[in-house]
């Protein structure tokens, strides 16, 4: 298999690169873009990717986006993590728009996709106080009205609600003894009347949510797919979810090593250079290796997603969501370990890296639950 990047790949990569670089490349640039660093998501540097096109990569062209492969989206966010471009609601975004390409009708198609592509952020809450991991086991209800649904329940840490356009919510809409069935997606515009969206303040800052819905009444044509199918809709876009998840933190973990490699070469103890250690430079070296190892299993299971966007690949997803974020997490504490106490200050950007990075083997599916769905694989 090939993971050579064509001319044109490289080139949309270096433009990536010299764009964070201009836009967030020095630590004033980002603490002004972020409100010293407590958002993780800046519209003004997003609208300038939406006008050169990136936020549509992997979106239709009659949607306004470009047509492009899961491999250049993943691209796209590795070079915007390592570049450190403050543009948190990508990452749910692309995921939604990945359910509303493969479920959509043509109006939502044409409202969700082609708002992406402008700019939009969008969101997906699935996860409850009750229902983690073990997400069939969600409550929150939506009770079949005439002309729509009337929504009730609650739902935590829902990633970018606070930003989005819409929040794509997974809801129970008929109940039976199969936990699996009877539960249905449901668009619910931002500022809907009985949608109420409280910041959870996090180690990581503001980033994610708590939604409480009472009595939050939607009309029918705000289904995605089909009712009672969301189970289905959500494993057919788990392989693109960890993909997405597994991206991010390889630039993320690409990020944590290029820094701490330019510190132990310029840091200088005991009359020489830090990095002259073998102590250090092994640990390097490790990191090394496992970055390059992440890097082409994300692009192995990129370019499967591209060959057959409709299989399933249960096995691949979990393995590159649980090694890369798993390789992120290590890369950034390590990282810190050889930055020593500018590490820890805030000062430089490894601390925010190691937040970023500590959070990634928990949600999509912490590294646990991906172990067991990779140990069924196997026939355990």
């Amino acid at each position: 298999m090939d993971f050579a990047l064509t001319d044109e790949q490289n080139d949309f990569v270096d433009a990536i690169r010299n764009f964070c670089d201009r836009e967030c490349g020095t630590q004033d640039q980002r603490e002004r873009l972020t409100e010293g660093y407590t958002e993780r998501h800046s519209f003004a540097i997003y609208e300038q990717m939406a006008q050169l096109g990136w936020l549509g990569v992997t979106i239709p062209e009659e949607y306004g986006g470009s047509g492009g492969t899961m491999l250049e989206a993943c691209l796209f966010m590795e070079e915007t993590s390592r570049g450190l471009a403050p543009i948190g609601g990508y990452a749910t975004t692309l995921i939604v728009a990945g359910a509303t390409q493969r479920f959509g009708s043509e109006k939502q198609k044409a409202e969700i996709l082609g708002g992406i592509a402008g700019g939009g952020v969008e969101a997906i809450a699935m996860t409850e106080p009750e229902a983690g991991s073990d997400v069939a086991a969600l409550s929150t209800s939506a009770k079949a009205v005439d002309g729509g649904f009337v929504l009730n329940g609650q739902k935590v840490f829902c990633s970018n609600a606070h930003i989005a356009d819409h929040v794509l919510v997974v809801c129970r809409t008929t109940r039976s003894d199969n936990k699996h069935e009877g539960m249905t997606m449901i668009w619910v515009p931002q500022g809907a009347e009985g949608m109420e969206v409280v910041p959870i303040e996090t180690m990581g800052g503001s980033e994610t949510n708590h939604l409480y819905f009472t009595d939050c009444e939607v009309p029918a044509d705000a289904v995605l797919g089909a009712v009672d199918q969301a189970w289905t809709q959500l494993m057919a876009g788990l392989n693109v979810e960890r993909l997405i998840l597994a991206a991010t933190m390889l630039g993320i973990a690409q990020r944590a090593f290029d820094d701490a490699l330019h510190y132990v070469k310029e840091r200088r103890q005991f009359g020489r250079p830090i990095g002259s250690f073998q102590a250090l430079q092994h640990r390097l070296a490790d990191l090394a290796t496992d970055l390059e190892a992440a890097r082409l299993m994300t692009r192995w299971v990129a370019t499967l997603t591209d060959e057959d966007p409709e299989r399933m690949l249960p096995q691949q997803a979990s393995m590159v969501k649980l090694f890369v974020t798993e390789v992120a997490k290590r890369t950034t504490i390590d990282g810190m370990q050889l930055m020593g106490g500018y590490g820890y200050s805030s000062e430089y950007d490894m601390e925010r890296l190691v937040r970023a990075a500590m959070v990634s083997t928990i949600y999509g599916g912490t590294s646990e639950i991906q172990r067991t769905i990779i140990a069924k694989t196997l026939g355990l």
